[in-house]
């Protein structure tokens, strides 16, 4: 138990604090390209329960389409509402180690940016299936039924990789973070974009348009700060950023891709109820990319994100499944991964 002897009679000045330490607080700011993203990021805040809802009118589409959509909008909920608690996460750690005042600021943009991201989710949800709560819902359809077992399982996995990013958080420095943040922004930039413009519901599409702009305003705070420190990068961390994107890919591949059976828990049927689903939602209009498409998507994200390290003289990961070469990394541990979205 820590001393609660008064001290300040026996000296002038308090001795410093123990760091990290959000105390003491200052509002030093050199990263003048910040500023501009923190007022964007005001100017184009959005409130979800503004989107035009009024338009959606669920009952057009049949059960099977509106369980194959909502499942859709619960895989994304596995990431997007992680998402807030992480990034509140490496917000609480910009305090703690004393980051500038503005970047203290755009990390709490996201924060906030991703909670949005979170209440889309849950009112799409909600809207669909009339229930708040997808494993809590009583499907109507076979495929509802299987899709659900689906959720269940992702939701499984995703507490396996919460209880991992606890403890890992603290272990690694803001700069090791930003290589994860930015493959998810990449990645999720791409997808959202791509809904934006293929998707025919009103609302999805004002919304899907909405969250690429944010993941693309999330994208430049980190390239940013990765052009502000990464040029003095440590081996060790760019060794660890390394194995950060190999575990990134394996783990954000369940919403942007399909879910590598040898990193995710999952039942062996998995993948053909998740791509049933996926058809039923196509032929409902809600423009979920084929297989294909998604695959040259990720590669894309990987390529550019290769790019962008390749300035770092930073090794990149070989990812394989979908073609791209690099430093071979096979211990990839769930417990240890800080991939968000």
């Amino acid at each position: 138990m820590a001393s609660k002897e008064k001290i300040a009679h026996t000296m002038e000045f308090p001795p410093p604090t123990p760091q990290p330490n959000v105390y003491p607080l200052s509002w030093e700011n050199k990263t003048n390209k910040l500023q501009e993203v923190w007022e964007a990021s005001q100017r184009e805040y959005w409130d979800p329960e503004k989107l035009p809802w009024d338009t959606f009118n669920v009952e057009k589409y049949t059960w099977e389409q509106r369980e194959s959509i909502a499942y859709w909008w619960t895989i994304l909920s596995v990431f997007d509402a992680s998402a807030p608690p992480v990034f509140a996460a490496a917000f609480i750690k910009t305090y703690e180690v004393h980051e500038e005042d503005v970047v203290r600021r755009c990390f709490f943009s996201v924060t906030r940016d991703e909670q949005n991201h979170e209440q889309m989710c849950g009112m799409a949800i909600t809207k669909l299936l009339e229930h708040p709560d997808p494993l809590t819902y009583v499907p109507k359809t076979d495929i509802g039924l299987r899709l659900q077992k689906n959720a269940k399982w992702l939701y499984y996995n995703g507490g396996r990789y919460w209880d991992g990013f606890k403890t890992a958080v603290p272990k690694y420095s803001l700069a090791v973070l930003f290589s994860s943040f930015l493959m998810g922004e990449m990645a999720a930039a791409t997808i959202f974009h791509q809904m934006a413009a293929s998707c025919n519901e009103l609302v999805f599409k004002e919304g899907f348009a909405k969250i690429g702009k944010d993941e693309g305003r999330h994208m430049a705070i980190v390239l940013t700060l990765m052009e502000r420190d990464y040029p003095a990068l440590a081996q060790e961390d760019k060794e660890v950023i390394t194995k950060q994107i190999r575990a990134g890919y394996l783990f954000l591949s369940a919403v942007l891709f399909e879910p590598p059976e040898e990193f995710w828990d999952l039942p062996s049927d998995f993948i053909a109820n998740q791509r049933e689903g996926e058809k039923f939602a196509r032929e409902a209009g809600f423009a979920i990319p084929e297989y294909e498409t998604k695959k040259e998507n990720w590669k894309k994200a990987m390529l550019n994100l290769k790019g962008v390290l390749a300035k770092y003289n930073t090794d990149f990961p070989a990812i394989p499944e979908v073609g791209i070469t690099g430093k071979e990394i096979s211990d990839v541990d769930l417990d240890d991964i800080i991939p968000v979205f």
